[in-house]
């Protein structure tokens, strides 16, 4: 069995400077040493981070003039270690959370050693008090957030990819700048047989918070919903996706600005260029539906 080589990438835009030094710090207890650590300053400059948390393993920082987004900061992360190329997996962990075990590290390296189509490990996110929210867990419906196997998304607070996964299926959405850029890349990821793991023994903590709290969220949101389904969904099942989308957003939107911005979100996903039109095989759309999440919900 060879033991894949890992690094962890980083994107922060610089105003959560102890959440930072908190959550490189808890890299650094784990028990096996990441072989790089790549950290990026989305539209901010970085301080020092290696010597001063006594860091592991080879330590980057890239500053970034302008803030490209979460999608677009990542790709900056991997575009270096693939430059690098001495690393086969890569952890991605928001700038706020915090590696809640020691030995996290390790278990990503040994699934990976263990399953050579497994293509992207999903973490358990949990608040400070220890509960994940429903929203979390990546399965439809109410669901134990304890119970892991392969599903058909993944988080993006805490996740793990296989680097020849992404050679073949490319990498982030850096277009789509924020909210289901993790869609877009599982479903070319499960179309590409590749494996999408929920692990939940591997804990990210991470403030309880609002996706709304974000002042474009519900503009981004619907955009991206419209850009997803024309980017990989096969033609008969986008206006499926998006009426059921357009329900459930009328059903669970409270707020008249917000839905206005979500109807004008909605109206610029069908004006403005999607980017490539790369849909999903049918065998995928079953294989997902099996999954327990049709690509239509």
């Amino acid at each position: 069995m060879v033991e894949p080589r890992i690094a962890v990438a980083v994107v922060t835009m610089g105003n959560r400077p102890a959440e930072v030094d908190a959550l490189l710090e808890s890299v650094a207890k784990q028990d096996v040493a990441p072989a790089r650590i790549v950290i990026v300053g989305n539209g901010c400059r970085l301080p020092e981070f290696a010597r001063r948390l006594s860091l592991p393993g080879e330590v980057t920082t890239i500053d970034v003039e302008d803030n490209l987004g979460c999608p677009g900061g990542r790709n900056v992360a991997l575009a270096r270690l693939r430059a690098y190329g001495d690393v086969d997996v890569v952890v991605e962990l928001d700038d706020d959370g915090l590696l809640a075990d020691a030995d996290v590290l390790r278990r990503v390296r040994d699934l990976y050693a263990a399953d050579p189509r497994l293509g992207v490990v999903g973490f358990r996110i949990a608040d400070e008090h220890g509960e994940t929210q429903q929203r979390h867990v990546p399965r439809v419906g109410k669901s134990d957030p304890l119970r892991g196997g392969y599903v058909t998304c993944f988080l993006g607070g805490g996740h793990a990819f296989r680097m020849a996964m992404l050679a073949e299926t490319g990498d982030w959405p850096a277009e789509f700048f924020f909210a289901h850029e993790e869609t877009d890349l599982a479903w070319r990821a499960a179309d590409a047989d590749w494996k999408i793991l929920y692990a939940p023994e591997l804990l990210l903590r991470h403030p309880r918070t609002s996706p709304a709290r974000h002042a474009i969220y519900y503009r981004v949101n619907a955009r991206n919903r419209v850009w997803l389904a024309r980017r990989r969904l096969p033609l008969p099942l986008i206006p499926v996706h998006l009426g059921v989308w357009l329900l459930l957003t009328l059903a669970r939107t409270r707020s008249l600005a917000g839905l206005r911005a979500w109807f004008g979100g909605f109206a610029e996903g069908l004006r403005e260029p999607a980017g490539e039109r790369r849909p999903m095989r049918w065998r995928t759309v079953w294989r997902l539906t099996r999954l327990g999440r049709p690509p239509v919900i």
